[in-house]
């Protein structure tokens, strides 16, 4: 689509009517551009730095659907509704809707009604979606992977479907050649490795890049040693007291971790509850709204908690236990201060022998042994299975077998041939799975050292998110380092 001014000046006035904005945000402009254009792109924008609009926008200028895939069922909610209020032509697609819901929206589908779809990787593969997708007269627009970072966090242990994604474009061209599409991810968090892990796995095609860097000069980054789980329980009451006006968010690594701590809470008269995967869309959403409104000035969560939901006055994060991956910790810290109000991040840390407190290493080796498992279990399967195959035979003939295939395809021992069907490669070396567990153990790594850092944890973020040039000679000024280094000098 090549855009006259005409056409920009169309563009703005829809953004102004229904956002009610005055003006684009740095980079926006350029994505939506892109977007038009069919052109593919990596977009790497901090949280709250509006990159819903750049797709959302795009997808009501022209005839036809935008699929959004979406990892989590809270975050395609929360935009749908949004988009829903404004009374926009969008809907969504998951596991938990009723029959009826499903078939309404299927529907919509088919009759070219909708411009925006939000569905999960497993939805847009589901067999009534794939089938209305493949018909000829259907037009897509444009293909939207939100929060691509979980691609490769997930993609490989528990969410394969990702792996897939790659080559829907390719198979829907297949049957439809006149109408392509672009392909555009979206991230907060993707170090440069992750960047061309997006970029191959979904086969993007000389994609433009956008990057932003992730710095927040208002969210004020501190690691704490607690010496016991005694003592990590009472730090965090201090911090909770004294943040007692306040809205916050209190990270954990799982759902037994959650209740527990909502239960011990909730018996010292704090108003909270705990948040995870395992709970009914119902029981999110009554907790969604009870912490939006202050009806909870905050919630015990886990990963699954924050993604699209919009609380600008959020005044402190705390990692009760730290995540596993400093994109996850870079995701979680930036739900905090979206007014751009300082705000206090704080995570927990074990004393670093372990002799104290062990739950920090324990946790740690138990997900890497985990991993480990993954790995073996996929090595075993790939001298088993045929040199070609369709993954629902090979789900039906193993156990963890759809998971296996997304571990070869990550070692390049495996091609898909179209979303449904795989071929060996000829890469037979025995070292590509032990290598990929330890490329995963690395990242891993990097999450320990920053905990560990004594430089300023803001230039260590922005070194291993790849903008080495702002790091050199960066200094916050307001981590806990930068404040310590500053009061010894």
């Amino acid at each position: 689509m090549n855009l006259y001014s005409s056409d920009w000046q169309r563009i703005r006035q829809t953004f102004q009517a229904v956002w009610g904005y005055s003006d684009f945000r740095p980079a926006q402009e350029d994505i939506i551009h892109c977007i038009l254009a069919k052109r593919d792109a990596l977009v790497i924008m901090p949280t709250g730095g509006g990159k819903s609009l750049c797709f959302q926008l795009p997808a009501l200028m022209e005839e036809g659907v935008t699929l959004v895939v979406s990892p989590l069922v809270a975050l395609m909610e929360n935009q749908v509704k949004d988009l829903q209020q404004r009374q926009l032509p969008a809907a969504l697609l998951h596991h938990q809707l009723s029959r009826p819901q499903r078939q309404q929206t299927l529907h919509a589908l088919e009759q070219q009604k909708l411009r925006l779809l939000y569905l999960s990787p497993e939805t847009l593969l589901s067999e009534p979606v794939w089938q209305r997708l493949k018909r000829p007269n259907m037009r897509i627009n444009s293909m939207i992977l939100d929060e691509a970072h979980c691609l490769v966090q997930w993609g490989q242990h528990f969410r394969p479907a990702y792996y897939r994604l790659g080559i829907v474009r390719q198979s829907l061209l297949a049957v439809n050649p006149s109408t392509p599409f672009g392909i555009t991810a979206f991230t907060a968090t993707a170090d440069p490795k992750t960047q061309a892990q997006i970029c191959e796995i979904l086969q993007l095609k000389a994609p433009k890049i956008v990057l932003e860097s992730p710095y927040r000069p208002n969210l004020n980054l501190k690691i704490q040693v607690a010496w016991t789980p005694f003592c990590r329980r009472r730090q965090l009451l201090q911090l909770i007291r004294s943040h007692s006006q306040e809205s916050g968010l209190i990270y954990v690594r799982s759902r037994r971790e959650s209740e527990k701590l909502s239960q011990w809470l909730t018996a010292r008269h704090y108003s909270t509850a705990a948040y995870h995967a395992g709970l009914s869309s119902r029981q999110r959403r009554e907790i969604e709204n009870c912490w939006l409104s202050g009806e909870y000035p905050f919630v015990l969560c886990t990963s699954a908690f924050g993604m699209g939901i919009n609380k600008p006055n959020v005044r402190w994060v705390v990692h009760f236990q730290a995540p596993a991956l400093l994109s996850e910790y870079l995701q979680e810290v930036g739900r905090g201060g979206r007014d751009g109000q300082p705000t206090q991040a704080l995570a927990f840390v074990s004393e670093p022998t372990g002799l104290l407190d062990p739950s920090d290493h324990q946790r740690h080796k138990f997900w890497q042994d985990q991993l480990y498992k993954q790995y073996l279990h996929a090595q075993r399967i790939s001298a088993q299975i045929p040199s070609q195959g369709d993954i629902k035979t090979i789900k039906a003939q193993f156990r963890y077998g759809e998971m296996a295939l997304s571990l070869l395809f990550q070692a390049q021992k495996l091609e898909w041939l179209d979303p449904f069907h795989y071929q060996l490669t000829k890469n037979q070396s025995e070292t590509s799975l032990v290598h990929a567990n330890v490329t995963q153990q690395q990242k891993q790594l990097e999450m320990l050292k920053y905990l560990r850092t004594q430089s300023c944890r803001w230039q260590f973020l922005l070194y291993a998110f790849g903008f080495g040039e702002q790091a050199q000679r960066f200094r916050c000024g307001h981590c806990d380092n930068c404040l310590r280094n500053h009061h010894y000098k």
